[in-house]
Parts: C-alpha cells; structure tokens; sequence
C-alpha cells in the first residue's frame, strides 16, 4: 500500500483483517510511523521508510496499490517503482484517476513487463475499512492474480455476492467509477432539492424533513444517501439545525465535470448531472447570490398544490432518467473503446459498499437480468411504468417551483429530457434550416434516406 490519507489507511487495515500481509508505505514518513502505532500495530503488517524496502519485502509477482491524489502524483510513483519492479509485477491505481490518464498509463508500464490496473473505489472511509464497491479495469493479465485479494475485502450485496468484478480493458474501471461520481452529484442534487421544496416552499423544519425522508428510507428510495440526509437533518447544535448553520457553497472535486465533458464527447446527454455541476458552480458564490437576492425577490416561495408524496415522485423519477443517461453514457464509451461493460453487472457491485448504494439498484440489475441487451433503462417495463406514474406530480412539482420562484433545475432538466425523448418530432428542423442559410451546412429530408444530404437556396 503506498499512501496512508483516509482511504489508503482504512484500505490498509482491510486488507490485513481478510489475510493479506500487507506493507504499507506513505511519503511522509511520520505518517507511516503514528499509523504503525495504531491499529495496525495488532495485523500482519510492516511500514517502510522507502520504495526501494517496500519492493523489497514483497515477493514476486508483486502487488502495489497506489492510493495517492489523481494527477502527476501518480506518475512519478509508477516511474520510480517501475525501476525496482519485475516483469509480471502488478500496479494498481486506487484512485480517481481520468480514465485516459489510466489508458496511457497501462500502455506504458506494460511497455516495461508490467501489469497495471485502474481501479475505482467507492465508500468512503467506511467503505474502505469494511468493505468498498470495487470497479478493477485494465491488463487483464492482472485480473487473475488479484481476484481473490479485490472480492475478499469488498461489500457484499444482499444476496451476498462481492461488490466487485472484471469491468474491462483499458480504462473501463476509471470511466465507470467516473459516471458513478457523476449519478452521485445527481443523487445528491434531487435529494437537495426536495429538501429546498419542503423548507421553504412548504414551511417545513429540518427536523420534521428528517421525519419525511426516514419514510422515504423504508420504501422504494431507501438508500444510503437518503439515510444520511435523515439523520444530518434531525442534528442540531445548541437547538440551531446544523444544516442551519453550513455555508451553502457546495465543493466538489472534478469527476461530476469529467462525466459532463465525456457525455459531449461521446454524444450521450447527461443532462441532470450536468445541472447538478452547475448547481454546485451557482452555490460556490453565496456573495453574489446574495446581492442578486436584494434586487430580485423570490415570487411567492410557497408551493401550492404540491404534497411531499409529488415531490417523492419527482426524486423518484429524475433518479430514473439520470441513471438511464449514466448507462447509455457507459454504453456508448464501451461500444467505442470495445470495453464490452456489462451493464448489469455494474449496477450489481453498486449495490453496496458505494455511495450511491440504494435498494433502486436491485431493480436496474434486475432490469438487465430480463434484458442484457437494454439499450435505456427506461425502456424496461418497471421504469417505464414508473415514469408514465409520476408524470403528474413531476409536472406539479417543476410548475409549482417554477411559480414559487424556488430552483429546481434536476427536476427540470429531468423531465425536460423526459419529453424531448418521447417528441415523435423537435424543432431541430429549424435549427438545420437555419444553419444551411447561414452556412450551407446541408441537412437531410424526411422524405429521403438518411445520410443523405441536401442543400437549399434560401
């Protein structure tokens, strides 16, 4: 293990309870030492004071895990263990890496007999001390060698299988633990959302939205984040609601960005993720927010018409489209990059361990159980019939919060993508017409094959 910050650590220590001994390595040497002199002090464990002692102690073939911050980082580590390193050894990098970083990696430390995997890594500090959601991408060569380690210290699902699995060549492993952060900036903006909804368009307190999402919690939205939700929105500190006293700038460390960017590259819209980046963009200047609301006051702030039962069914169904646009996005990258991802099995190992881990993912597995070739989830019976359900909540909850003056962009974008897919006909055939005026940039026919192109002397 080379890296001792939250994750490495707890990793650590997760590695050594399932049977694995384990050297652990961090820069810092100081950090090695107090983390030495803690719990791992009682595991099957040695720290080293160098890369250099690290190789050293382990036998061939080798495996290194790599959880330093994304970036150059990564790169000086794999140049300097790559010249004490054997032919066959195995470096793994464990974090948030851009999937291309990871693709040019792979190529470059195989050039040296080398085995490398981009692995992404979900849970959080919990999560990795016992038990993450794994995605492993990379030298397949690799796959065998780790297998048992990986399944050995992930989540288990439900059903008691591991949360972890062979997601493909290349990249594969950082570009779909890179859309599952992306899903996570959706979930967490539809559940702020509905948390807006009720505060200030309903009057509700903190303390009685606790009470609404602890029911949520027990049905069809029961999931880890809701959980959370529940119980930050029952904490107070001296009677002041805790959430009360948070400044609403929301942080965020480029995976929700780098869903967006690949959405463009790849012609898939992820559209509520890109406005749940937007949101945290707009939140991350509560100064500026706040002179604009001195010149422009809110509407009314009140939500007529809209019980918490419409603003369930529109988390419920902007959940469905955001993850529909996160596997179709998964599927064009895959088709592209000859990945062959399993779409299935994806939503199988986020069942638990993940941040997104949510009883609604049994559904979306189950959903390619009936179907392996799904094209969209919301083809599925099961989601499309919960679309069509809460068609008319989701409307009453966008208008409601459109003429209350409360932002509700997920929602919006959710159910604006909702009915652009199922438009028969769009005005895109203005948008050619137009641009073949100004550009003579042709557009097809209607009533002639397509790929067949056309110009007009307006």
């Amino acid at each position: 293990m080379v890296g001792l910050a939250v994750m490495g650590a707890n990793l650590a220590l997760n590695l050594a309870d399932a049977g694995n001994r384990v050297a652990v390595y961090n820069r810092t040497h100081a950090v090695t030492e107090e983390f030495m002199r803690g719990e791992a002090a009682t595991k099957d464990m040695v720290g080293v004071g160098s890369l250099e002692e690290l190789v050293s102690l382990l036998e061939p073939p080798r495996v290194i895990l790599l959880m330093v911050k994304a970036g150059p980082a990564v790169d000086e580590l794999i140049n300097t263990l790559s010249d004490h390193l054997e032919t066959g050894d195995v470096i793994i990098d464990g974090g948030n890496s851009l999937y291309t970083d990871t693709e040019r990696r792979q190529t470059e430390v195989e050039g040296r007999g080398l085995l490398y995997l981009g692995m992404g890594i979900s849970g959080g500090e919990e999560g990795a001390r016992h038990g993450p959601s794994l995605m492993p991408g990379g030298s397949a060569a690799a796959w065998g060698r780790v297998e048992p380690i990986l399944k050995g210290i992930a989540a288990r699902a439900p059903d008691g299988s591991p949360c972890c699995d062979w997601i493909g060549p290349g990249g594969a492993g950082h570009f779909v633990k890179m859309v599952h952060n992306g899903i996570e900036y959706g979930d967490m903006q539809v559940i702020a959302e509905a948390y807006d909804l009720m505060r200030r368009g309903m009057g509700m307190s903190p303390a009685q939205i606790s009470g609404v999402f602890g029911v949520w919690n027990d049905g069809r939205l029961r999931s880890y984040l809701v959980e959370i939700t529940r119980d930050i929105l029952a904490t107070s500190e001296n009677g002041t609601p805790m959430v009360d006293l948070i400044l609403d700038a929301a942080g965020q460390k480029g995976t929700g960005k780098w869903t967006v960017i690949s959405s463009m590259e790849f012609g898939e819209p992820t559209t509520l993720v890109a406005e749940a980046v937007y949101a945290r963009i707009v939140s991350s200047d509560p100064e500026r927010r706040q002179k604009a609301a001195e010149v422009f006051p809110t509407p009314t702030g009140e939500l007529g018409g809209v019980g918490t039962e419409d603003i369930e069914q529109s988390l419920y169904a902007s959940k469905i489209i955001s993850y529909a646009q996160g596997f179709r996005l998964m599927g064009r990258a895959s088709a592209e990059h000859q990945w062959d991802l399993d779409p299935g099995s994806i939503a199988s190992i986020w069942r638990a361990g993940c941040i997104i881990r949510a009883a609604f993912l049994e559904d979306i597995t189950a959903a390619y159980l009936r179907n392996p070739g799904l094209e969209d989830m919301t083809e599925d019976g099961f989601f499309s019939k919960a679309l069509l359900d809460a068609e008319n909540p989701w409307r009453r909850v966008v208008a409601g919060a459109v003429t209350a003056g409360i932002p509700a962009p997920a929602y919006s974008s959710a159910l604006g993508y909702f009915d652009s897919m199922r438009s028969a006909r769009l005005p895109a055939d203005l948008i050619q017409a137009q641009r073949d005026y100004f550009g003579a940039h042709t557009f097809e026919r209607v009533d002639r094959p397509r790929g067949e192109f056309f110009h007009h002397e307006w």
